[in-house]
């Protein structure tokens, strides 16, 4: 696939099956994360990959921080399923390191951009991805299951798999509302 191409008409898609990436197609992905801008070579990210049980363990820890906000039975149920809408969750951490030349945000933009490169590097390879946080991504139990402390933070959960759906059109946005020049 034409990186161009790949770029301008990249889409989320809201349902993926099985298969998940594996073997060297997944290998690809998670190298095209650690290939994000990375200013002072801190590698400020982690990935925790969920497939299989580990759905279910992720599944548990979202349903955990629902009940503990005393949520309906709904949200609770919703919470749990989440991972469940692709085979893979790559949950990507932004792995912060003090230093004086690159603030904490930059490190989080940083963790930001090695997801939309694993996102690419999927559909490159046939497979697809959305991005979700959502509140569970900031809640404290979340956090403390993930073993996420200080100025960590969830930038993302990655959904991956292989489209069960086709691509809607993409849709043209007027550059003109988005672009200034000085």
């Amino acid at each position: 696939m034409d990186a161009l191409d790949l770029l301008l008409n990249r889409r989320s898609l809201p349902r993926l099956e099985a298969p998940a990436p594996a073997g060297e197609v997944l290998e690809n992905i998670l190298r095209a994360g650690l290939r994000a801008p990375d200013h002072a070579g801190l590698t400020p990210w982690r990935f925790i990959i969920a497939e299989g049980a580990g759905l279910d363990k992720l599944g548990t820890v979202l349903e955990n921080a629902a009940k503990a906000d005393g949520a309906e039975e709904a949200v609770v149920t919703k919470a749990k399923n989440a991972p469940h809408r692709a085979p893979m969750v790559i949950t990507v951490v932004a792995n912060v390191t003090a230093h004086d030349k690159v603030p904490v945000l930059e490190q989080h933009l940083s963790a930001g951009c090695a997801v939309q490169a694993m996102q690419m590097a999927a559909v490159a390879q046939g497979f697809s991805g959305f991005w979700r946080t959502g509140k569970w991504a900031y809640h404290a139990a979340v956090r403390e299951a993930l073993n996420v402390t200080g100025d960590d933070e969830i930038v993302g959960f990655l959904y991956l798999g292989t489209p069960g759906c086709n691509a809607a059109k993409v849709h043209e946005r007027d550059l003109g509302k988005f672009v200034e020049y000085l």
